[in-house]
């Protein structure tokens, strides 16, 4: 049986040794306000350590067999769903999600890895004749770095470790500031699976990323976060052409088509239904809604409900932040407002909701297709024809019919226009970690 962790202590990860830094720092638990555990903050050297512990590895990891590489991440599947309550309560505990949602981030965690170390990197024959065979492979690229955010710490570091050490690379996780423990946690366990310098962690502060963005040493970058920093990232990694995922912010519409019988549902019915959602930390019975993660997100949640009363909106349900001990915030839903104002065209990350009014379908579409971001939207109608209809004329990187947020391993997941570059997952996201090399084998001379 797999001995359990300490997570109480919290260490960086380098060469599959525990690593201290000169100086620590430690989040907030954003239901209580109370501090979270102390977790060290990388330096350069530490950078330096990990990016070379990172490429020695990558020469002997990058020769293994997929069969290798798939038998030493389900056993490390196993090893996280041995200690899927632990991880559970430490997201809950840095994250604020409800206990229930934290387990099923865990949960899927493991199911990532299983399905993702089942592909298989394709080998392209392009021509084969009596002279030549034209091949198109795959190669890893080297050393990747994955820069994790704080609203899904498991499962996205999870996926960005599979696939670059599935593909044959190196991988450096840095977790965000706001949520380092149970990515230290997942990497501290994956030492038990991995050679040393093939899965490393460093915990740092807002230094961090820029240093691993621009370390030479460093090959490629997975980054989900915001579209500003994602434009920051992307220009870092170009200095010295690092290859790039970036996935990014997103505001997605929901186009709910007159057959659903929209006069009965909104807004009376819905907001009956969101009355009934518990809002509570998330180790309480029951709740749905947790805390806002972080302090930053919370001022600008409250930045962003002051223009309910600036820009004159009607609310439907609650519109005030009532204060309490943690960062919480009631759901909130705005009916009707003008398109151009704030709750309709940013990203709140906080519980509020703009319904607004269409008749139109060519009118709707333009409108959802108007904001700068393209992450995901969905489609609701009992017509399926319609439906497809106006979600192959959406500009999103997933959309959804008669359901919302759905996700899967094996399907691609990212954006258009603002929303990112490239996709994670599937077998395109893993191809990603990969560089296509063309061979040209002639037979005769």
């Amino acid at each position: 049986m797999t001995a359990k962790l300490n997570f109480t202590i919290y260490h960086n990860i380098i060469n599959n040794e525990l690593s201290a830094a000169p100086s620590t720092r430690h989040s907030i638990n954003p239901a209580t306000q109370k501090p979270n555990p102390e977790v060290p903050v990388a330096t350069q050297d530490d950078l330096d350590r990990a990016v070379k512990a990172a490429r020695d590895a990558f020469e002997n990891w990058s020769k293994t067999s997929f069969a290798e590489r798939q038998a030493a991440l389900n056993a490390y599947a196993n090893a996280i769903e041995v200690m899927a309550d632990d991880f559970a309560k430490t997201l809950t505990m840095e994250q604020g999600k409800p206990l229930a949602q934290a387990a099923t981030e865990v949960g899927m965690a493991s199911t990532w890895i299983r399905a993702i170390s089942a592909f298989e990197i394709p080998r392209n024959i392009i021509e084969e004749t009596e002279n030549r065979t034209i091949v198109q492979r795959y190669t890893p690229i080297g050393v990747a770095a994955a820069i994790v955010p704080w609203n899904f710490p498991v499962l996205l570091a999870i996926g960005k470790i599979t696939q670059a050490v599935y593909a044959g690379n190196s991988v450096i996780v840095k977790p965000s500031p706001f949520t380092p423990y149970c990515d230290l946690k997942l990497v501290e366990l994956a030492t038990r699976f991995f050679p040393p310098g093939v899965v490393q962690c460093l915990s740092g502060d807002d230094s961090l990323g820029p240093m691993i963005t621009e370390h030479p040493g460093i090959d490629k970058v997975s980054f989900t976060g915001s579209i500003l920093t994602g434009r920051k990232v992307m220009a870092s990694c170009a200095k010295t052409l690092k290859r790039v995922t970036l996935e990014l912010g997103g505001n997605d519409p929901a186009i709910i088509c007159d057959d659903v019988d929209i006069d009965a549902v909104i807004p009376k019915k819905l907001v009956d239904f969101v009355k009934t959602l518990k809002v509570g930390e998330g180790t309480e019975a029951d709740v749905f809604v947790g805390p806002v993660q972080n302090k930053m997100q919370f001022e600008k949640a409250k930045d962003l409900f002051q223009t309910i009363t600036t820009d004159k909106l009607k609310a439907a349900l609650g519109g005030a932040i009532q204060d309490s001990t943690g960062y919480f915030i009631h759901p909130t839903i705005i009916d009707n407002p003008p398109e151009n104002c704030r709750v309709v065209q940013e990203e709140p990350f906080a519980p509020i909701l703009p319904v607004l009014k269409w008749s139109d379908e060519e009118d709707v579409i333009e409108r959802a297709n108007a904001l700068e971001t393209g992450l995901g939207s969905s489609v609701w109608s009992k017509d399926l024809d319609r439906a497809q209809r106006i979600a192959d004329q959406l500009q999103s990187g997933s959309v959804w019919v008669n359901s919302h947020f759905q996700v899967a391993p094996n399907a691609p997941f990212g954006g258009h226009k603002q929303s990112g570059m490239g996709v994670e997952w599937g077998l395109t996201g893993l191809l990603a970690y990969c560089n296509s090399q063309t061979q040209w084998l002639n037979k005769s001379y």
